[in-house]
């Protein structure tokens, strides 16, 4: 989960996003551990209240769940929710402000269309 804090949004909210990016990136799979909120804390050097708030964003949404005595565990399906849940999320800040944009230019669907392959071509991964 090596990621920077920053002073923009809040902390737990940072914190709660490495720990999707580290589900979404396979660093932690289904029914694995994730660091304990004391590791948490000690690593970015934050309250431990702050870093189980981030935590509890997670067990509120269903991505992970407590093992008594052992601690928190990354739940069957994690992975495919977030997933589901970004692509929502970048087809509303993304596509759709994309799209009414390109009609306010005049550009057709296939304009769009021809300008996502080509963005696609010239991003070079």
């Amino acid at each position: 989960m090596p990621a920077n804090l920053t002073e923009e949004r809040p902390i737990f909210i940072q914190v709660a996003e490495m720990l999707e990016d580290a589900i979404l990136s396979g660093a932690y799979g289904e029914e694995e551990q994730v660091p304990s909120i004391t590791e948490i804390s000690v690593a970015y050097k934050i309250n431990p209240a702050t870093a189980l708030k981030g935590v509890n964003l997670l067990v509120d949404a269903g991505l992970l769940y407590k093992k008594r005595g052992m601690g928190m565990f990354v739940s069957q399906g994690a992975r495919n929710i977030l997933l589901d849940r970004r692509r929502e999320r970048f087809y509303r800040d993304y596509v759709l402000p994309a799209v009414r944009e390109g009609k306010r230019l005049g550009f057709c669907y296939e304009d769009l269309a021809d300008m996502t392959k080509r963005g696609y071509e010239e991003d070079g991964d």
